[in-house]
């Protein structure tokens, strides 16, 4: 990184964490504007803080990544989302402003039981908390090792920093933050995708480079097979991806935090339905730039291994020769594959439809052979560094902005995943500290604690959380990718929780005991799916939603009727 790139970097970053203190600046000091603002934010603020919150490092790391190997499919993941906001909305955001709670939890108390309150409450910490530690640990990792930095270091800042602006500000300094990092988020993924369209050959426009990936197979935008072992499919978008929205915006203390600081029912709403809006245009945006990544490389050469550290570590090995000999002939690969799209793109534009189709024929089987060739390389690397995770997606986006990205943008970019780092921490940090100080240290400990104790207590919780999240990151490994491993945690124990809400809104006679019982019984339901079975992962939010329902409806059904209550 350039003089330029550190400024930029330094600067912005600075720039985004002094705004949300100095916003905040004179706010009453009790715990409950601690724990949720003031409730007097409007709902720009809410709906960005909601995206940001969302829209982690993962996202800007893994993404662009996914789009590059498996292309635009993944956003499929979403179309349920619009939905679920309609109905987050127009159910879960009324009860919980009459009830006036703090957490979400504290309905499933007034509706069932102490049981199941501290049930739901201990899976969100669960989850949460190992999340995480995984939005942390993913870019310091990757940043790490394409830069230099130490991970150790990089790691702790990170955390160090998010855990300065939540403490300092609560609730309120990480919605007036957030805003400002979806901005830089949003327009730094902008300006990359107008420098790839820019750095493509002079007689590659943009409508060519769609026609390209469409040719290999990236613009597969929608599947309309039921195919319940894909992961991603319109059906398992509309269903799965529907009750994993519900259960995140409903149910999850990270986003309930975000619109209960809205200053009325109205505010919190409108909110919602931006982020229902703009969230599949900004993730069909991010899929793209990872698009364009992958176009630019069919007329570039890219990295044989896009994680350059491990390809140094296998230099150093007795394989380091067969690797070099792959690396020769991945360059010539590489050049077949060019040509091949050259006389594709000539005969599109000769609109020739015979000399197109051989064309694209030559083009798939010059792109097959390439991805043969990187086969082969993690072969090499797999027994040149057994045990090694050779999967390196996660890696694409990144390296393609150390190496091609101009000076200054470099900088931005990076900010753009620090800035996704740190909102989405805030977010994690500020909701494990208001639900581990409601839900059980006031509801349990100290029933009858000052506030300013509360507050004291809330602080120090959200710091616990901090150095959990920051030790997690520092002992974690790379997983296969980030962003199905955060969505593969959530979708886990999403449906259990999920289905404990549905119930308490819908079933009014389904008692504490028949649903609690059901609750266990699911989530270790969904867990050995997740073990021993193939099913796509989206899935698992509708199997444990579904178990709560019809489980938590049958036991109460047999259940004696001394034993029904509470």
């Amino acid at each position: 990184m350039t003089l330029l790139d550190w400024l930029v970097l330094i600067g912005t970053t600075a720039f985004i964490v002094g705004w949300g203190l100095w916003r905040t600046r004179g706010e009453r000091d009790t715990a409950s504007s601690f724990l949720r603002g003031d409730q007097d934010l409007r709902w720009p603020t809410i709906g960005l803080s909601v995206m940001a919150t969302q829209a982690s490092a993962i996202t800007f790391l893994s993404v662009p990544g996914q789009a590059y190997e498996d292309g635009m499919r993944f956003v499929q993941f979403y179309f349920g989302l619009p939905l679920a906001m309609v109905i987050v909305s127009a159910v879960f955001v009324p009860i919980y402003y009459r009830l006036n709670v703090i957490t979400a939890y504290e309905y499933l108390e007034s509706r069932f039981d102490l049981k199941t309150r501290l049930l739901g409450a201990f899976l969100f910490l669960i989850q949460r908390g190992l999340a995480s530690g995984i939005t942390i640990y993913a870019p310091s990792i990757i940043l790490s090792a394409i830069f230099g930095w130490p991970l150790e270091p990089t790691i702790i800042v990170m955390g160090g920093l998010v855990i300065l602006y939540t403490v300092t500000g609560g609730s309120k300094a990480v919605s007036q933050t957030q805003k400002q990092q979806m901005v830089v988020m949003l327009g730094g993924m902008v300006v990359a995708a107008l420098v790839i369209v820019w750095r493509l050959p002079e007689h590659v426009s943009f409508g060519r480079a769609v026609d390209v990936a469409g040719a290999l197979g990236r613009m597969n935008v929608v599947s309309f097979d039921l195919d319940f072992q894909d992961r991603y499919n319109i059906w398992s978008g509309l269903t799965g991806g529907l009750f994993l929205s519900l259960s995140y915006f409903g149910t999850d203390q990270s986003q309930v935090g975000r619109y209960l600081t809205g200053r009325s029912i109205t505010e919190s709403r409108l909110g919602l339905l931006f982020n229902g809006v703009l969230k599949i245009p900004m993730q069909f945006l991010i899929l793209f730039v990872g698009l364009l990544v992958f176009v630019f490389y069919q007329f570039n050469t890219p990295p044989l291994l896009f994680n350059q550290p491990l390809r140094a570590k296998v230099q150093a090995t007795a394989q380091a020769g067969e690797f070099a000999a792959l690396e020769e002939k991945w360059t010539r690969v590489q050049a077949d594959k060019r040509a091949e799209a050259e006389r594709y793109l000539a005969a599109r534009e000769a609109g020739d439809g015979s000399a197109e189709a051989s064309a694209r024929e030559r083009l798939q089987a010059a792109a097959r052979t390439a991805d043969t060739v990187r086969k082969e390389a993690k072969a090499v690397v797999s027994r040149a560094l057994p045990g090694v995770e050779t999967k390196d997606s996660d890696y694409i986006f990144i390296s393609f902005v150390k190496d091609w990205m101009p000076s200054g943008l470099v900088g931005l970019l990076i900010t753009v995943i620090l800035a996704a780092a740190m909102s989405s921490i805030a977010s994690e940090l500020n909701a494990l500290g208001a639900t581990t100080t409601v839900d059980f240290y006031r509801r349990i400990v100290r029933r009858d604690a000052s506030d300013h104790h509360i507050l004291v207590a809330s602080k120090l919780f959200t710091i616990f959380w901090g150095l959990v999240a920051v030790s997690f990151a520092s002992f974690a490994s790379l997983l296969d990718n980030l962003i199905q491993a955060v969505n593969i945690l959530g979708s886990i124990f999403y449906g259990t929780v999920l289905g404990l809400f549905l119930v308490a809104f819908f079933l009014k006679h389904v008692r504490g005991n028949a649903v609690f019982i059901a609750a266990l019984i699911s989530q270790t339901t969904v867990i050995a799916l997740f073990m021993f079975s193939g099913i796509g992962y989206l899935w698992f939010n509708v199997i444990g939603c579904a178990l709560v329902v019809a489980l938590g409806l049958a036991i109460q059904a047999v259940m004696p009727r001394a034993a029904r209550a509470p």
